[in-house]
């Protein structure tokens, strides 16, 4: 199987998300439940997608493809709680035809400090099978 050599992003591709913690994602000391920061990952990377002119939908219905998460990660900076406004910036480190890898940056509108992920995609068709990324897509994620 050949390997493509990963496209690295410039740290210029970066989308800005906010969410408020809402008080259904705290546990009992109004702490953020840890796995709702994948779900603000997700967040993140609609908005990287949206930004580009293209949404999961639209791309999943148009090919007949899906980006799967193979790898999620998150390093807990500072608990984010109850009612705190967050900015999640979103970029594209590394592109092929076949794999994408997300990072995520989370902190809270005073600059602290939450937490940092990344999520390794590979792209999938209907049969579950590896698929390539169109070249459409890949010129769309590319974009700065």
């Amino acid at each position: 199987m050949k390997r493509t050599k990963p496209d690295h992003a410039s740290s210029s591709q970066t989308a800005e998300s906010r969410v408020k913690v809402r008080y259904a994602e705290t546990d009992q000391m109004g702490v953020a439940y840890y796995a709702n920061y994948f779900i603000w990952f997700e967040v993140g990377r609609s908005q990287y997608c949206n930004d580009r002119g293209f949404s999961y939908r639209d791309m999943e219905r148009e090919t007949g493809l899906f980006l799967i998460v193979a790898e999620a990660s998150c390093r807990y900076k500072t608990p984010a709680r109850y009612e705190d406004e967050l900015i999640i910036r979103t970029r594209v480190t590394e592109l092929t035809r076949r794999t994408l890898k997300f990072t995520y940056e989370i902190e809270r509108l005073d600059k602290a400090p939450i937490a940092i992920g990344e999520t390794l995609h590979v792209l999938i068709n209907t049969e579950g099978r590896r698929s390539s990324l169109p070249e459409k897509y890949l010129s769309l994620l590319r974009e700065s």
